[in-house]
């Protein structure tokens, strides 16, 4: 007997219709840290080497990562996405904050540099919240609608 014949076929994928799918990766809490910390250290190396330590450049790149971040996390670690960013923002902040005179210096302009750019951290950990408090509703929605019975 031949097992091709045995087993069923499966249904051949559908045809991609030329719309490319964007990556929808879930990360633990955990991964969305590391993921967060090392696109942000990345991105602030990049900064520091291109655009001459601008805090604007690397203020205005930490929005999509914030955004990225709340989007992949899993349903089940959402609050942790605006708990990551901020310490991202600070790890980020390593390769561009201007500081001379070794570990003392380094720190005094690391803190200047969040300092001066409160504002970024603040919007990307608002963008993060909020987007993860919508993800939490629409769950919870979800949730509810598939509990529910239809009246008798």
């Amino acid at each position: 007997m031949d097992e091709s014949a045995a087993r069923p076929a499966r249904p051949a994928p559908p045809a991609a219709s030329g719309t490319a799918r964007l990556p929808n990766p879930r990360l633990t809490g955990l991964g969305s840290g590391l993921f967060c910390a090392a696109v942000m250290f990345l991105l602030g190396a990049l900064c520091a080497a291109l655009f001459g330590a601008s805090l604007t450049a690397y203020g205005v790149l930490f929005l999509p990562v914030c955004v990225l971040t709340a989007l992949w996390v899993r349903p089940g670690d959402l609050m942790t996405a605006p708990v990551v960013v901020p310490i991202a923002f600070a790890v980020g902040l390593l390769p561009v904050a201007d500081g001379e005179g070794g570990a003392g210096g380094k720190l005094m302009g690391l803190v200047t540099a969040l300092a001066t750019q409160a504002g970024w951290l603040y919007g990307g950990t608002l963008v993060a919240g909020l987007l993860a408090i919508v993800r939490r509703i629409r769950l919870v929605q979800r949730r509810r609608t598939a509990g529910a019975r239809p009246p008798m």
